[in-house]
């Protein structure tokens, strides 16, 4: 089964609370095959991520922490298995929007697009961190 990455639900994240840094919780699953023909998905899928690491930087986010997707532990994840997670972590929402809704993103976004079948984005608010509050 093929969803397709959806496109940003901005208005959703907008009318989020904005008051402090936020994860964004990313689930990803491959195409075998990148659709512009260069590699593999996740091939493709490293080209976006090379691209899109100093963006997230220039934001003022960080990537706590990406690894392969084993399987459901617990529950049942039914017609949507993942490959790959990753953890990111931006000051703000307004950051986060601010880059994925630049220039530059849409250019390294077409590497995404070519690799992944299907990407959720979850957005979430830290209720805990061992990282300390931002000072601006």
């Amino acid at each position: 089964m093929s969803n397709g990455p959806k496109e940003l639900n901005e208005s959703f994240v907008r009318g989020l609370p904005d008051t402090g840094p936020v994860v964004m919780i990313n689930l990803l699953r491959f195409r075998a095959a990148s659709t512009d023909g260069d590699g593999s998905g996740w091939e493709a899928y490293q080209r976006y991520s090379r691209m899109v690491s100093p963006q997230i930087r220039a934001v003022g986010g960080t990537t706590l922490w990406a690894g392969n997707a084993e399987g459901a532990a617990y529950g049942d994840l039914e017609d949507r298995p993942w490959d790959f997670v990753v953890l990111v972590r931006y000051p703000s929402r307004g950051a986060f929007l601010t880059m994925v809704t630049s220039a530059a993103y849409a250019m390294a976004n077409v590497h995404r697009d070519n690799g992944v079948e299907d990407h959720v984005i979850l957005a979430s608010t830290e209720t805990y961190s061992k990282f300390p509050p931002p000072t601006h």
